[in-house]
């Protein structure tokens, strides 16, 4: 039992279900459309000083140099700690502030401190992100899609956790946010880390993700369900608290995967070696199966160990050969030649679409951060990402003011819709990019123009106003939003290499604050309230000119927000051009990463390839 135990441990499959419930944990600023409103009454803050709050918060949950810094100066389960520390200090002081525990502060000291608490999401992510991604070389974009859909969908989750716990006392919303990403990752501390030697058998891999995907799609369609059952039923404390329990149980369904291989699958496995091979224990190495130029099959083992209780005699042992005679080869023939491929596989992936000068990397090898900073192609993709998830990230930060200037009683639904289509566009957007760079070798980015396309639709929808365009609004933006965060990682990662990948994704996501920044701070939040503005002086609307008092700006209609994302529409197809230039440079890259090598794993059978972290190196 101690030996499966030991095995389950170093299971990749486990890593994996632990970085999802900690990537439900990393994505708490999406929710904050959901408790904006009582720091602003609270704190009597109007629209302005709101969005500078967003600001602050997405510079917080999207510039992670410190976290990509210290990924290499330490171990993750260190990375994980600091942001479990962050989490807490942060969003614990938040709340000690709303329930006036503690004195009110300037805005600009509000700004600093939820900037702190959001931080703690960059810590997350790249703990989870760097391990699982070395874990599955050869899926991901599968994995980044997963991992980062739970991101987007961590705002749906902790909303329906409140709502089954704490409802209404938003207070306590703060509350959860703070304790429970913290929570989480010191019990998965452990866990979360580059399996050394972890196996990647391309076609066992493809059929467990999709029993992940399967099970992502449960939990998405679970969450929707409930959030229309609270939405248009009176439900009443013993159903809501059924609902929290059932999420819970199904985010625990992904660690399944991994006992059920290691405690059931593993075990009959080694029972039936043992019968067949007559007591001998089989190797607990896996095989590495390759072929020659010529064609043959050639299996090469690791060094394989034995029941040091057996009587038999190995000097002349060998493996069985099958009825296809594979060919076998001897120890040191066996290090030349996995030098000989390993040289070969390395300049496969250092084949560059462009010439460039003899001693700078090409596009997919190892950059590093500076090398990286004077590359078209990194610009190419932060300005696509600025307007793409930029302008996402505005729509996201406003839904609750939006919904309440359109007359919407619940606007926080909005938020809970907006998360789960994030997290349905990042699972897709890293499934459907698996296929078409594997598949076809074509750019990923051509589905990061996709998406943005589908969001200046969107945000067109917002603008307008019409009947129930929220709720089309909700499924694009949040949607084509969580594309970006399945495609620009793995898109990074395949040009830029994995040496430095930390750090590398880390400035790349400063696009997101600096978008905010630019569409949040300095057009959404001015516009509402100089509209606002207007609505007092004219004495338009009983709510406008005081429900919350008379120093608060509330504006109502479709006017509050209408020019925003007509700007914001013209912004997204922007981006689309941006990304056409990008698949147009990238082209070639893809053709040499996995043209070739496309064609030779569906021609052959499974290869099981031994995927150390050095190997990323």
């Amino acid at each position: 039992m101690g030996g499966s135990w030991e095995r389950l441990y170093n299971n990749k499959w486990l890593v994996l279900a632990f970085s999802i419930w900690l990537q439900s944990c990393s994505g708490v600023g999406y929710a904050f459309g959901s408790y904006s409103p009582i720091i602003k009454s609270v704190l009597g803050y109007d629209q302005k000083g709101i969005s500078r709050l967003g600001v602050a918060k997405d510079i917080g949950d999207s510039v992670g140099l410190v976290a990509g810094t210290l990924c290499d100066l330490m171990p993750i389960w260190g990375l994980l700690l600091v942001g479990a520390a962050v989490n807490l200090t942060g969003y614990g002081l938040i709340w000690l502030i709303i329930t006036q525990r503690l004195p009110s502060v300037p805005l600009w000291v509000m700004c600093i401190i939820i900037l702190v608490a959001t931080n703690g999401e960059t810590f997350f992510n790249t703990g989870a992100l760097v391990a699982c991604v070395r874990n599955f070389p050869q899926n991901r974009g599968g994995i980044v899609g997963i991992l980062k859909g739970f991101t987007g969908l961590s705002g749906a989750i902790f909303t329906q956790l409140y709502t089954s716990f704490y409802a209404p006392d938003q207070a306590k919303f703060i509350f959860l946010v703070a304790t429970g990403p913290a929570m989480v990752a010191i019990f998965t501390l452990l866990v979360i880390r580059p399996i050394p030697n972890a196996v990647s058998i391309i076609k066992e891999d493809d059929k467990k993700f999709n029993v992940i995907y399967s099970v992502c799609l449960v939990i998405a369609a679970y969450l929707m369900g409930a959030m229309i059952v609270h939405d248009v039923f009176t439900v009443n404390h013993k159903i809501q608290l059924l609902f929290a329990f059932g999420l819970l149980f199904l985010l625990f369904v992904p660690v399944t995967l991994p006992l059920y291989e290691v405690l059931v699958v593993e075990r009959k496995k080694r029972q039936s070696d043992i019968e067949t091979d007559g007591g001998i224990k089989a190797p607990l190495l896996s095989q590495t199966i390759m072929k020659t130029p010529s064609g043959r099959e050639v299996v090469i083992n690791p060094k394989p160990t034995y029941d040091s209780h057996s009587n038999h005699d190995f000097s002349d042992f060998s493996e069985m050969e099958d009825e296809k005679a594979r060919t076998y080869v001897s120890e040191r023939d066996h290090r030349k030649m996995l030098e000989r491929l390993s040289s070969r596989l390395y300049k496969g992936f250092a084949v560059g679409a462009v010439k460039v000068k003899r001693n700078r990397p090409r596009r997919g090898q190892d950059f590093t951060l500076s090398e990286a900073l004077i590359k078209a192609d990194f610009w190419l993709m932060f300005l696509a990402l600025m307007c793409g998830a930029g302008t996402g990230m505005t729509a996201i930060d406003n839904l609750g003011q939006m919904g309440q200037s359109q007359g919407y009683q619940n606007a926080h639904i909005f938020v809970s819709l907006i998360s789960i289509w994030s997290f349905l566009g990042r699972l897709g957007a890293g499934y459907a990019s698996e296929i078409i760079a594997r598949d076809y070798a074509a750019p990923r980015p051509i589905l990061m123009a996709c998406a943005q396309g589908m969001m200046s639709i969107g945000h067109f929808m917002f603008a307008m106003a019409w009947p129930g365009s929220m709720y089309i609004g909700s499924w694009l933006v949040g949607f084509g939003y969580g594309c970006h965060w399945a495609i620009v990682p793995a898109t990074a990662s395949e040009i830029f290499g994995l040496k430095n990948f930390g750090a590398l994704y880390n400035v790349l996501t400063i696009a997101v604050p600096t978008g905010s920044l630019i569409f949040s701070g300095l057009i959404a939040g001015p516009i509402y309230d100089a509209e606002a503005e207007k609505q007092r002086a004219g004495a338009v609307g009983a709510y406008a000119r005081g429900l919350l008092g008379d120093d608060s700006l509330v504006c109502e209609g479709a006017v509050c927000f209408k020019l925003t994302f007509f700007v914001m529409t013209v912004v997204c197809i922007v981006g689309v051009l941006l990304n056409l230039i990008l698949i147009k440079r990238t082209y070639r890259v893809y053709q040499a990463l996995y043209g070739k090598r496309g064609d030779s794993l569906r021609n052959t059978e499974p290869i099981a390839i031994e995927a150390s972290s050095s190997s990323f190196h």
